[in-house]
């Protein structure tokens, strides 16, 4: 009898180990986090699989570090941004994107910036930015990717060989980066607009320009680099839900 209580006992367990792993899709199971692995896949994105590649491959200890990311952040709470401080990034946002042509490592810090200031301003961490990266991939995490290369151009000196970054590289990432610009600042995604265009070379006929909108400003002229938030294209400086 005792033998076969034990056989009964193993065989239980087996299934239970193998539900478990059903369960969380091959995964560890983390406590606090139900759906293992799945969850953390469903809820980080990419960011779940960048995490596992920066750590050689180890989805456990992936798995535990965006779990401890969860724990850490996932009960923050944005704070709300009032229409008089949303109109002013979104200002800002228009005079970075003008500076795009002339210098765009120059835009790409300024955003790097902004990005900072105005994350700080909804609640999240301030001063460290590994801290405010790990936070922002919590609530924001398709687009954090986006926000590190930007980091990673703006950190580059102009001055030094190979210092500047193409044009194409600076835009791609100053154009991502805006859509956790548009998250952060309360605005609804922009349209998909024409990508930025590349400066005209010497002797080349100028590219005919719409009518100016004279009631809008000079700086409206960016509809053909990179275009400000929908929002802000129709004079809507206080518009969106705050969160």
């Amino acid at each position: 009898m005792t033998a076969w209580l034990i056989v009964i006992l193993v065989v239980a367990a087996v299934a239970l180990a193998a539900l478990v792993l059903v369960r969380t899709g091959g995964g560890i199971p983390t406590p606090g986090l139900p759906g293992g692995q799945r969850g953390l896949r469903r809820r980080f994105g990419p960011e779940y699989d960048r995490t596992v590649e920066a750590h050689d491959g180890d989805r456990r200890a992936a798995e535990k570090e965006l779990a401890g990311r969860v724990r850490k952040y996932g009960k923050l709470r944005p704070v709300r941004l009032d229409p008089a401080a949303r109109e002013r990034y979104d200002a800002e946002w228009s005079r970075i994107q003008e500076h795009f042509v002339d210098s765009p490592t120059r835009a790409a810090a300024e955003a790097d910036q902004l990005i900072a200031r105005l994350a700080a301003d909804r609640g999240y961490p301030a001063q460290e930015y590994d801290e405010r990266v790990s936070a922002l991939s919590v609530h924001h995490p398709r687009h954090v990717a986006d926000y590190r290369r930007l980091h990673r151009i703006a950190q580059r000196d102009p001055g030094r060989a190979g210092g500047e970054p193409p044009t194409e590289e600076a835009r791609t990432a100053l154009l991502r980066t805006r859509e956790l610009y548009t998250e952060l600042a309360d605005r609804p995604a922009a349209a998909s607009t024409p990508p930025p265009k590349e400066p005209a070379a010497p002797g080349s006929p100028e590219p005919q320009e719409p009518p100016p909108d004279r009631g809008r400003g000079a700086g409206r002229r960016l509809a053909g680099l990179v275009h400000a938030p929908r929002a802000l294209r129709r004079g809507d400086g206080g518009g969106g839900s705050a969160r």
